[in-house]
This record gives structure tokens, C-alpha cells and sequence, in this order.
């Protein structure tokens, strides 16, 4: 009888548990402060830590470690060149008795300090107060900050609460706007927007900063009241008038709380798609992760960037703009919780395509202080993102916008980079000099371009004097998907040619890249004699491509499966660990791992179902490299392929998107 009892007990509380944990939010608090966004900044340009964002805000704000203030650090502004921070804490909290003594110690009270996908919180604690804060975006224009303060005490507490700040930037102007403070900038023609919204507030300007005093609180023993602080970033072609009637109109706890409800779903959904064998919750606290990287890193259209992207990192200075392989790459891992964003991802860099069908390297907001680069394009994989985009959306006008922008880019390359017209292009550049060459392959300083030479093809044309087995391999890759491409546009005769056009330069791949005896795929020189031999991560790409045949991948594998030369402890290196070039500490393109190119040789062995082996690799790649699955670590450029150490940015895109299709079923 009684262990009748107990057992209904317990099947009670397990009811009562489950219950709870569903109107909660219990992925979000499983993978809470996956990425830590603590520090101090001590200068504008201080980038020792990172920053939160949201809904493609062009501003982020973290935690400071234990100091006498008490907000946020920040705002780090995106809409200066290369990002700046505004202050160490521009909304900062003072609260005072009748006395003028603080009421409270900021960094002997701090409590807890959380980061969410969805939000900012931390909370102070003495005899007296209870404080706790919270950030959230409203948009991409704007945060609210709340601040609750309750009363522990037995007795009656009158607070007189002010806010302010020390500027780091001598360029801007502070001005008192109706009780709004307004920030401007000589060097952006975003302007900041600071609302104190709960109260009326007294602003006094000084050279180095302001001071803001708002109403005084009383506070009953256990009573809690809160305030509320906007802070709005906005560029000139959205209306400020339109967000701050938002603003007036947006009551704090639905917004946190449906901010909550879509980031959980979001996750949710991502965690239902991952592969069996990433069934453990450290998997899923990886995607909240991946996505937050990402989430951090988008930003909305502003100035020159007409549509929405995402950066590769804005902790990098110089990474503020979209790249075009970054962009197709940012395009495909989006797709699968956001396919509006991966639209635009695509959209943003087409946006620029030249009439002959070339798409610039990178594109930047303002590309009056930072320029575009013509100089070269980056390699073909636009049609893949585009097709990865139309799987999850079956969005037929989609593929109808950009079928003729792709088919005009992919004849691009065999116009301008075929320099003797025998139908294998070569990477090349539109200035004439061998470095934009490179950086068009985007591995930059690969030895394989360690003897390049440039060749000229026309007026603004010149190509590398090599054939890339890279580079022609995703026009295999694009020519397919061109033929499926047509085939839903109902376009019989150019599928046809797409696929007649795949079939013969599947031959001249297979012939030309492959040797035998090392079993590997090279570039060679331009008439194709020779053999530029250093084992790279090119070599994945036909098999990624599935350019290449069964007995090829079959030999290829030996060597990404072999200790001694790709499988690595981070495996998949862009150079074989065994040459005599392999440069594994920030060696760049000549050793470390960069996720993209480690995903396709991953990707590829699946899809010729060598899936024990991919499994092994994807596992070493995602355990092995620095703080990957650890909380706090944000995600690296690449990765030191023997100690597994994290190098180059942090909270670097691409790397977030590969690791996010690796744990997806996506082949």
C-alpha cells in the first residue's frame, strides 16, 4: 500500500514537473550563457569581448564583470566603421538614498549574470535591495532595458534612482530632444535615440558624457517597481518616428516573453532536424550555440548593404560588410530556421552583379569609407545556396528571380577565367595581380599558389596560370544544380544543355585532377601536363561535388581516413599534416582547419556512403576543437589541426553554419 502511494506520488510530481518545464522555456535555460559576453571595455576599440544582438540590430551590448556600475556594457556600435564601443556602460544605473550614499554595491551584490538566445539578465542582491535587469531587442532598431527593484527591507525606502555615462568617442554629440537624448556622429548617419520611459527624466550634457535623474521611488517593504530605458540606433532610410511609436506602445514582459516563445521554438524545431547520432542534450545545447553565433552576427539592410546578411564576425574589425562564398555558405545553414534571412543573404550580394554576370568579393554598408572589392569574385556556389534555399521553401518564384542571375554569373567564369577556351577555368582576378587572384580561390596563401603566375585573358580579365580542381569542380556542382533548376521552370532545352555540359566536364575532371598513385585530387598547370602536387583540402571538393568516382573516393578516403595526413585530431586540415609546408599555428590556408572545407570532405564521404567514416570525423571535428561543445567558448575561425586550439576571429560565421549542417540531416 504504501509504495502504492509513493508510486502515485511520484507519478504526480512527474506530472507537475513535465507541466512546468512545457510553459517554460526549457531549452533556453539548458543552453543559457553558451557564449559569454562578459567584460570591461576599456577603449572604443577594446574587442577582448564579445557582444549580444538581435534581429539584425547593427549595435550589441554583454555583461561587466564585477564593477561599481550597474547596466550593460556597451552599446558596441556596428554603424561606426568597424565597429566602436559607445562607453563602458552607457545606461548606467546610480541609486541613491535621501543622503546621497548609494544604497547598494554593485559589484559586492552581484548575483547571477545569464545570456539567453533571447535575452540579457543579472540580478543584485543586499539587506536592503533586490535588482534585477533584463535586455531585450525590440528590433533591429532598438533594446529596452528594465530594471526591477524590490524592497527586502521591513521598512518604508525612498530611492533616487539617475543614470550616466563617460563617452570613449570624442566624434559625437549628445543634445536633449524633447526629453529624448539624441546622439549623433560625424563618422555614421545612424542616430542614437535614448528614451528613459517610465519616468520623467532630468538630462544634463557634459563634454564627456551625460547625466540623466529621474523620479524618485518609494518603495513599501516587498513592493517592487521597475523602469525602463529604450535605447534606438536607426539609419536614415527607416523612420524613427514609426519605431518610437512602437516604442511608446510595447509593453516589456510580452515582449520578453514572446522573444522567449520564438527563440524556444526556433530551437525546437532546429534540435527535431538533427541527425540520430546527435540525440544528447550537449548537441543541443551546440545548435542553441551555432544559432546564437549567428544570430549575433546578422544585421539588417542599411546604406549599401540593401538586404539583410549576416558578417563573419563583427569582433573582427575588418569583417563588417558580406563576403560572397561567406554569404552562400551563411545562406544554406540559415535556410533551416530562416529562409526570409537566407533570401536576402543571397539577394544582398546579387545586388551588385555587374552586367556581365560578375559578383564582387565583399560589399560593405558604406562603401564610401570602405570600398567594395572589384577586384576579384569568390568561387562559384551560389547555385547550391539557392537550391538549399528552394528545398526548404519549394518557393518556385524564388528559383525564377535568380535562375537567369546565376546562369549569367556561371557563363561569367568561362568567359573571363578559361584563358585557353579548353573548358577548365582558373581562379584569376579583374586587376591583374596575382594576390586578387588568390584571394578569389579564398584560400589565400595555399601552397598550391606558391609558383602562380598571372596570364591575361582580356580587359579586366586575367587568370592564374593553373587549372583549380576546386574551382571546377563547383561548376560541376553548379551546372546540376542549373538542370534542376530548369527542370521546376520547365526550361526542357537548357536542362538538357546543363546536363550535356555536366557529363563532359565530369570526364575532363576525373582525367586531368586525379593522380593514381598518391590517390588524390590536384590543380595542375594550365595546359593540364602537370601536376601541382600538395595534398589540400581541394581534393575534397570532388568528392563534396560527386565529380568523382567510386574507385577515386574510394583511394581519396585512404588519406582523409590516414593519422599521418588529413585525419588529424581536429581532422580534414587544409594541407596534409606529412608535407613539408604544413603549418599548423596560424599557418592559415597552410595547415589550419577551416570548417567549410573540413564539412565538404565530411559531406562528400556521406554522400558516397562511407557514413561510418564521415560520422568519425564529424565527431573528432566537433570534440576535438578548443571549447566547441564547452559553454562560454565562442566559435573560431579555424582551428589548429594537432592541439585542436581555436585561432584567427571569434564567433566566426561560416564555422557556425558547418557545424550547424553537419548536425543536421542535410546531405
Amino acid at each position: 500500500m504504501y509504495k502504492k502511494k509513493f508510486f502515485l506520488i511520484l507519478v504526480s510530481f512527474f506530472i507537475i514537473a513535465s507541466a512546468w518545464s512545457q510553459k517554460g522555456f526549457p531549452i533556453l535555460e539548458s543552453a543559457k550563457n553558451s557564449i559569454t559576453f562578459k567584460g570591461n571595455p576599456t577603449n572604443a576599440t577594446d574587442r577582448k569581448s564579445l557582444a549580444f544582438s538581435d534581429k539584425g540590430a547593427w549595435f550589441g551590448f554583454g555583461f561587466l564583470e564585477p564593477s561599481n556600475q550597474a547596466g550593460f556594457s556597451g552599446p558596441f556600435l556596428m554603424t561606426e566603421q568597424n565597429g566602436v564601443w559607445l562607453s563602458t556602460s552607457f545606461v548606467s544605473l546610480q541609486l541613491k538614498e535621501e543622503n546621497k550614499q548609494e544604497i547598494i554595491n554593485w559589484k559586492s551584490a552581484l548575483v547571477a549574470q545569464n545570456s539567453y538566445n533571447s535575452h540579457l539578465e543579472q540580478q543584485f542582491k543586499n539587506e536592503k535591495l533586490e535588482v534585477k535587469q533584463q535586455l531585450v531587442f525590440l528590433s533591429g532598431h532598438s533594446a529596452l532595458q528594465r530594471t526591477q527593484i524590490t524592497n527586502k527591507s521591513s521598512k518604508t525606502i525612498t530611492i533616487f534612482p539617475s543614470y550616466n555615462s563617460t563617452l570613449f568617442l570624442d566624434d559625437l554629440k549628445l543634445s536633449n530632444e524633447n526629453n529624448v537624448l539624441k546622439i549623433t556622429s560625424a563618422k555614421s548617419i545612424a542616430v542614437g535615440y535614448i528614451q528613459f520611459l517610465k519616468s520623467k527624466a532630468v538630462i544634463e550634457i557634459s563634454k564627456q558624457g551625460y547625466q540623466a535623474q529621474t523620479e524618485k521611488l518609494v518603495l513599501k517593504p516587498n513592493e517592487t517597481k521597475e523602469m525602463i530605458v529604450s535605447q534606438s540606433f536607426i539609419f536614415p532610410q527607416y523612420s524613427w518616428k514609426t519605431e518610437n511609436e512602437t516604442i511608446q506602445k510595447t509593453v516589456f514582459t510580452t515582449l520578453l516573453n514572446n522573444t522567449q516563445k520564438e527563440k524556444e521554438k526556433q530551437l525546437a524545431q532546429l534540435i527535431a532536424k538533427k541527425k540520430s547520432i546527435y540525440k544528447d542534450q550537449i548537441y543541443s545545447d551546440l545548435v542553441a550555440k551555432l544559432v546564437l553565433t549567428l544570430q549575433t552576427n546578422t544585421r539588417i539592410a542599411a546604406e549599401g548593404l540593401k538586404h539583410g546578411g549576416l558578417f563573419p564576425s563583427y569582433n573582427y574589425e575588418w569583417f563588417h560588410g558580406f563576403w560572397a562564398w561567406d554569404s552562400w555558405k551563411h545562406a544554406v545553414a540559415v535556410s533551416n530556421y530562416d529562409t526570409e534571412l537566407a533570401k536576402n543573404q543571397m539577394r544582398a550580394l546579387f545586388d551588385y552583379q555587374e552586367p556581365n554576370g560578375f559578383i564582387p568579393d565583399c560589399i560593405y554598408r558604406n562603401n564610401l569609407l570602405e570600398e567594395n572589392n572589384y577586384r576579384n569574385t569568390k568561387a562559384p556556389l551560389a547555385a547550391w545556396a539557392i537550391w538549399k534555399i528552394y528545398e526548404k521553401t519549394n518557393d518556385a518564384s524564388f528559383l525564377k528571380e535568380f535562375y537567369p542571375k546565376l546562369k549569367l554569373y556561371h557563363n561569367w567564369w568561362y568567359k573571363e577565367r578559361d584563358h585557353d577556351q579548353d573548358g577548365l577555368c582558373e581562379f584569376g582576378s579583374t586587376d591583374g595581380t596575382v594576390i586578387a587572384a588568390k584571394w578569389e580561390s579564398g584560400m589565400d596563401n595555399a601552397v598550391r599558389f606558391d609558383e602562380s603566375k598571372i596570364l591575361k585573358n582580356g580587359e579586366k580579365a586575367y587568370s592564374l596560370n593553373q587549372e583549380s580542381v576546386d574551382l571546377n569542380s563547383f561548376l560541376f556542382a553548379e551546372k546540376n544544380y542549373l538542370n534542376k533548376m530548369a527542370e521546376i521552370l520547365k526550361l526542357d532545352d537548357e536542362a538538357k544543355k546543363w546536363k550535356d555540359e555536366s557529363a563532359v566536364l565530369k570526364v575532363k575532371i576525373q582525367n586531368q585532377f586525379w593522380d593514381v598513385v598518391t590517390g588524390w585530387f590536384y590543380d595542375t598547370t594550365i595546359d593540364g601536363k602537370r601536376l601541382i602536387k600538395a595534398i589540400g583540402c581541394e581534393g575534397y571538393c570532388p568528392i563534396w561535388a560527386e565529380v568523382a568516382s567510386v574507385e577515386q573516393v574510394k583511394a581519396a578516403k585512404a588519406n582523409m581516413m590516414d593519422t599521418s595526413s588529413l585525419n588529424t585530431f581536429v581532422p580534414l586540415p587544409t594541407l596534409a599534416a606529412n608535407h613539408p609546408k604544413f603549418k599548423p599555428d596560424n599557418g592559415y590556408w597552410r595547415g589550419p582547419v577551416w570548417l567549410d572545407q573540413s564539412y565538404f570532405g565530411i559531406n562528400g564521404l556521406e554522400k558516397y556512403g562511407y557514413t561510418n567514416e564521415a560520422n568519425e570525423l564529424a565527431h573528432k571535428l566537433m570534440h576535438n576543437a578548443e571549447g566547441v561543445l564547452d559553454k562560454g567558448t565562442s566559435i573560431r575561425e579555424n582551428y589548429q589541426p594537432v592541439t585542436g586550439k581555436g585561432l584567427e576571429a571569434f564567433n566566426f560565421s561560416w564555422s557556425a553554419s558547418h557545424y550547424l549542417m553537419l548536425l543536421l540531416e542535410d546531405k
